[in-house]
């Protein structure tokens, strides 16, 4: 039998185990995914918007992964400080494939970047998302005007979240204390702002037109901004999909205002230079005005705006973390490889295998991770004979109880899922998220 332990259960890990079992020649193939996490799912959970039910519905494809006899879930594994140590694991299994993401976010470096009112929108989406390490009173959004900084679908997706009422986000499972908070929140205007034009944002067409069909929500632009951009004056030479957003962009130009509702303002060519503080915490944001350079970037022109705002969410990119024992690179926040293999001073490391995020940095989608682990995996069962001599724990299991850990398995996350069902019935609303670790901890209990 070839054991292996996949560290990470979000998309990248699920179908690097799935890869494993379907490609694999070997007789018996046994695949052991880790999270530090008591649920599975990974980004899909706990960073896809809840009112994006088709895409979290990508959560059913990933159970029938994890259901899977050769494949087992085990959360509640932290692997790192505090955990499991990267070598030991490499005793306990034939392989170890990393697919922890990036953890972190890009800092825009800034003054005022950490004023009280400014986060990161990792932290948001963590917060509405019952993320187990948010402080589920981290936002209490007394704000009346919002920034979110960046031009991504991250960016779209936070400030859609603002702008939406709290009576359209009751049917998900938004956590009850985010949905408390929202249903008293006083952010009446949300900036989205960029720092070059819309022929080069990166959010997409359906993202972007969901903006403009909130219930609650005026979306506006400002024309002379938009003008700025050469290829907004002239679309025919985009590429089809920056195109269809241009369209988008252009149908808003002039579109009326509705009294009483939130307005969305989405700006370009603003690059934030400063977060100003007022009465101890964060009260606007001052813009440089920047105009095309010719070669898709901007340069600025020392003409400066100042945005109000309480709340500030940059929405810039992620960022990889160094992973306790394995090397890395911080200038691509990426662990060194050759096609998945890990390598430490340019030479590969027997038995540590990379995919995801922490292989190719923070790029594509979610379907991006499936030739990505494709690959790793190739690379392995290429090392298997290699790999199955080496020799490893009987029952790996039983190796991570006696060092005091308390491994979720497959049953005591089936259990989590019932008791958010049976929370949501509470509440009179669906299945409900659970936002703390003890909550989860104790719906797992004796089951896991």
């Amino acid at each position: 039998m070839l054991r292996i332990a996949v560290v990470g259960s979000g998309p990248s890990g699920v179908y690097t185990a799935q890869s494993l079992v379907e490609q694999s020649a070997v007789a018996e193939v046994h695949v052991d995914v880790l999270d530090r996490l008591p649920c599975p799912y990974g980004l899909v959970r706990y960073g896809v918007a809840p009112d994006h039910e088709k895409i979290k519905s990508l959560q059913n494809n990933l159970r029938t992964v994890l259901e899977d006899g050769r494949i087992r879930f085990l959360g509640h594994v932290e692997v790192g400080p505090g955990g499991v140590p990267p070598e030991l694991l490499l005793r306990l299994y034939h392989a170890v494939v990393y697919c922890v993401g990036a953890k972190s976010d890009r800092h825009l470096g800034i003054p005022g970047e950490d004023l009280p009112g400014s986060f990161s929108a990792t932290e948001f989406v963590s917060w509405y998302s019952a993320h187990p390490d948010s402080d589920a009173d981290a936002f209490v959004l007394g704000a009346r005007s919002a920034v979110v900084i960046g031009a991504g679908n991250v960016a779209v997706d936070v400030a859609r979240m603002l702008a939406r009422g709290a009576d359209e986000l009751r049917p998900t499972d938004v956590p009850q204390s985010a949905l408390g908070a929202l249903a008293v929140s006083r952010v009446r205007e949300v900036h989205m702002a960029a720092r070059r034009g819309p022929s080069q944002a990166r959010f997409t067409t359906k993202e972007l037109r969901e903006l403009g069909a909130l219930p609650g929500a005026d979306v506006t632009v400002d024309a002379a901004e938009l003008a700025r951009d050469p290829d907004f004056v002239d679309p025919s030479a985009l590429p089809g999909a920056v195109r269809r957003n241009v369209e988008v962009l252009r149908g808003w130009v002039g579109r009326g205002q509705r009294h009483g509702v939130r307005q969305l303002h989405l700006r370009f060519y603003l690059r934030p230079a400063e977060l100003v503080e007022r009465d101890g915490r964060v009260g606007a944001v001052r813009f440089e005005r920047t105009v095309p350079d010719g070669t898709g970037g901007v340069l600025g022109t020392g003409t400066y705006e100042h945005i109000e705002a309480q709340l500030v969410l940059r929405a810039v990119g992620y960022r990889g973390v160094p992973p306790q024992g394995l090397p890395f690179d911080p200038a691509t926040g990426t662990v060194p490889h050759a096609a998945g293999r890990v390598l430490r001073e340019g030479t590969v490391s027997p038995g540590e295998y990379v995919a995801g995020w922490i292989k190719r940095g923070p790029t594509g989608v979610i379907g991006t991770n499936r030739p990505c682990a494709k690959e790793t995996v190739t690379s392995l069962l290429q090392d298997a004979p290699r790999l199955a001599e080496r020799p490893v724990a009987a029952e790996p299991l039983d190796a991570l109880r006696e060092l005091g850990l308390h491994p979720v398995t497959w049953q005591g996350w089936l259990a989590i899922e019932r008791a958010e069902a049976e929370l949501g019935e509470s509440l009179g609303r669906r299945s409900v998220k659970i936002p703390d670790w003890d909550g989860l901890l104790t719906a797992a209990l004796g089951t896991g």
